[in-house]
């Protein structure tokens, strides 16, 4: 698949030709839009070049409250550890998340030093903003934190239930910071 040409769907979606999928019947939206979208390019043109966010484009999306995929590394051989995570981040600012202070996830982030944050969505477009760096800092969490990334995700009632259960049920948490120092994002349009 060169730069120079524009990918078949199957080539996209990884199946084979002339079966939709593994089970028989269509993998669903993303394998849908993916297809849409590489029959709308037109011939010629540097797809790959042409789907990358700007800044502020990448900035914006990953500031919108999606649940993210957090990977850090595992050591000793194996895949790197990839959890789903809350998270909070401005334009222009550190990422921070708000975990259990004794979870297998924030020791393995403060043995590596940094980690991935990983964001997408399947409609209106396909589109995901992946940033990594190092960790800028760790602080004890506080209510105020508990209380931002609640309301960021949930409903007033909902986010009022939730943080109750978190003071009764998590224990300690921590703030992890991120640093963003590589992006990658695309936009399938």
């Amino acid at each position: 698949m060169g730069h120079s040409t524009v990918p078949s769907p199957d080539e996209l979606v990884g199946a084979s030709a002339g079966s939709p999928s593994r089970s028989g019947t269509a993998i669903g939206g993303r394998e849908t839009a993916i297809r849409e979208w590489v029959w709308s390019v037109p011939v010629g043109v540097d797809t790959f070049a042409a789907m990358a966010l700007t800044r502020v484009e990448r900035e914006q999306f990953l500031a919108e409250p999606h649940v993210a995929a957090l990977s850090v590394e595992c050591g000793d051989g194996r895949a790197p550890l990839t959890v789903p995570i809350w998270y909070q981040y401005s334009p222009g600012a550190q990422l921070w998340v708000l975990t259990g202070a004794r979870s297998r996830k924030t020791q393995l982030i403060e043995a590596a030093g940094r980690f991935t944050m990983m964001v997408d969505r399947v409609r209106p477009s396909v589109r995901y903003v992946s940033v990594e760096g190092p960790v800028s800092g760790v602080e004890p969490g506080t209510e105020g934190h508990l209380d931002e990334i609640a309301h960021r995700y949930l409903p007033e009632r909902a986010a009022a239930r939730y943080i109750d259960f978190a003071r009764a049920e998590l224990g300690e948490q921590v703030v992890i910071s991120l640093r963003p120092e590589r992006w990658l994002s695309a936009d399938l349009g």
